[in-house]
């Protein structure tokens, strides 16, 4: 099954399982962002690649409602439950695309991105964030919220273990945890100082890991 189908099809409880399949929400997804914003200049156009439900769009709009959004993904029924929640909001638009093979034909000064980019081979996130930086001018932002690999099996095998057994006394069914199964055979995970590189690579002037909790991180890149 490919990645547009498994998503679509677990697109209504996405929102109501994902805190439950991320022990470090919280601070993943609102503490990094309230860090994150209350440092850099409000943007005026944000693109969230993967944006799925609008759910890191959710907690930017809270720091930045002034900002313009794009959000972008190749699920509609996914982008379906964003508009939902945020219906009536007209700074908020939708694109059902592929982003591997096009990014938004506007001007942004900000891409944003949650646990979407790990599915991609490395040679395709090198062709993204090489794309992302001609996108961006200078002084613009990339924030990748993702999920990593520790690069070495035994610590890949405490980090999964350690998850899998969280999973299983969460109140997740039985069917969600099988179809997380299926979704984590999607996931092409590389380190966090492999897409570090990676980003300084494409030229980025800062790169910089600014949060992290086992396999949850969240890197910044400023053109």
């Amino acid at each position: 099954m490919n990645i547009e189908k498994q998503f679509n099809l677990i697109a209504e409880e996405y929102d109501s399982n994902r805190r439950k399949f991320i022990p470090c929400f919280d601070d993943f997804y609102k503490n990094t962002t309230e860090f994150i914003v209350s440092n850099i200049k409000k943007p005026k156009q944000i693109v969230d690649l993967g944006a799925g439900t609008g759910l890191l769009t959710y907690f930017w709009y809270q720091q930045c409602p002034d900002s313009k959004y794009v959000l972008v993904d190749i699920a509609d029924e996914m982008l379906n439950v964003a508009r939902k929640r945020f219906e009536g909001i007209e700074n908020i638009s939708y694109q059902t695309e592929n982003y591997i093979h096009k990014l938004p034909d506007i001007l942004f000064d900000t891409v944003i991105s949650a646990l979407s980019i790990h599915h991609l081979e490395d040679k395709d996130k090198r062709k993204l964030f090489a794309r992302i930086y001609d996108s961006l001018p200078d002084g613009g932002l990339f924030v990748n919220y993702d999920q990593f690999c520790a690069g070495q099996p035994e610590m890949d095998h405490w980090f999964h273990s350690f998850w899998e057994s969280q999973l299983a006394n969460s109140g997740l069914t039985d069917k969600d945890i099988e179809l997380w199964k299926e979704r984590r055979k999607l996931d092409r995970e590389c380190t966090v100082r492999q897409e570090v590189d990676m980003l300084k690579d494409c030229r980025f002037k800062m790169v910089k890991c600014v949060y992290s909790y086992q396999k949850f991180s969240v890197i910044v890149a400023i053109k």
